[in-house]
């Protein structure tokens, strides 16, 4: 079985072609692989499918770019730094990208039931709520549910009176991912990925990706991590690229390394509630620098080391959290 490569971020990045549908570790503000996204960005990539559980500040900046055609899952916002996404409201209102609209519950069986090799998974959840109202079945008002394209099945979701008890259920398709990229705490040179903290989703969304590009603070000998082999999360054959990457989840947060940027966040949220505003961010942030070390140093030596956390605490205690 081949190890996985270690490779840069932009070889990475480049292995994604227009078109594929993407996956993404992490929850909302925690633990983003936003290096990933600028790369993107940088890269322009186009038609890009996203399916999450949700989304964050990561979709919201791919769809402002226009590097997304279509976008599934729950929700996408920044939290208490700015609630909604405009950039993907603004689109979805003026119907310049195609999106399907899931409960979080339903986002999560997609990915679980392409992580165990299932076609579907049966649940009761929302069932009665207008995402399951045809009229709402968007892809398939598109069109697109006519097999031309493997990651579109042929129905949102189907309706199945189970034979057990006589009660209705409903089916809902897993989705098996082109691509996950996921930015985690450490990685062993043969691909055995740690992550501490919070796991989220990544494990079903790793599983249920064809390919998978890890992004770690740092990779460290395999040894390291199988000291303690019950903090690791995934072995290392699933993994197919390793990026080493300092402080590549910013302006998210990474548990036990850093805080989440909240001003850099917020600025980006009120900045870009136009296109005119978006484009002129991504000048300065995106397209203004040549790559992510070019990005860490404008943003400063003094931002970065104030968003550190303390090793003994596991965040921050030198980092402004408002007052009363």
């Amino acid at each position: 079985m081949a190890r996985p490569k270690i490779v840069t971020l932009s070889e990475a990045v480049g292995q994604i072609k227009d078109g594929d549908m993407l996956t993404f570790g992490g929850f909302t503000v925690w633990r983003r692989p936003m290096a990933a996204i600028y790369e993107l960005i940088r890269q322009k990539k186009r038609n890009l499918h996203l399916i999450e559980v949700n989304g964050g500040t990561h979709d919201d900046m791919l769809v402002g770019a226009g590097c997304v055609g279509i976008w599934e899952s729950s929700w996408c916002g920044h939290e208490l730094y700015g609630k909604f996404g405009s950039n993907l409201a603004r689109k979805i209102e003026n119907g310049e990208i195609l999106y399907e609209d899931w409960a979080h519950i339903h986002a999560l069986n997609r990915l679980t039931a392409g992580s165990k090799g299932l076609p579907f998974l049966p649940t009761y959840s929302a069932m009665g709520c207008d995402m399951l109202n045809p009229d709402n079945d968007n892809l398939g008002k598109a069109g697109l549910r006519d097999g031309s394209n493997r990651h579109i099945g042929k129905y949102k979701y189907i309706a199945y009176k189970e034979p057990f008890t006589d009660s209705e259920i409903i089916l809902i398709p897993a989705a098996n991912p082109d691509w996950c990229i996921t930015h985690v705490q450490m990685v062993g040179t043969e691909g055995t990925v740690r992550v501490d903290g919070l796991r989220f989703s990544d494990q079903e969304a790793i599983k249920a990706s064809a390919k998978n590009i890890i992004i770690a603070e740092k990779v460290v000998p395999e040894e390291y991590l199988r000291r303690e082999p019950t903090r690791n999360m995934l072995p290392g054959y699933l993994v197919d690229y390793i990026v080493e990457l300092p402080w590549g989840a910013h302006p998210t947060g990474l548990y036990g390394v850093h805080e989440p940027d909240g001003d850099f966040i917020a600025n980006f949220f009120n900045a870009t509630r136009t296109q005119e505003g978006f484009d002129k961010w991504a000048d300065e942030w995106i397209f203004g620098v040549k790559d992510f070390q070019e990005y860490l140093g404008k943003l400063g030596f003094n931002r970065l080391e104030a968003l550190k956390a303390n090793p003994a605490l596991g965040y921050s205690s030198t980092l402004k959290r408002g007052s009363r």
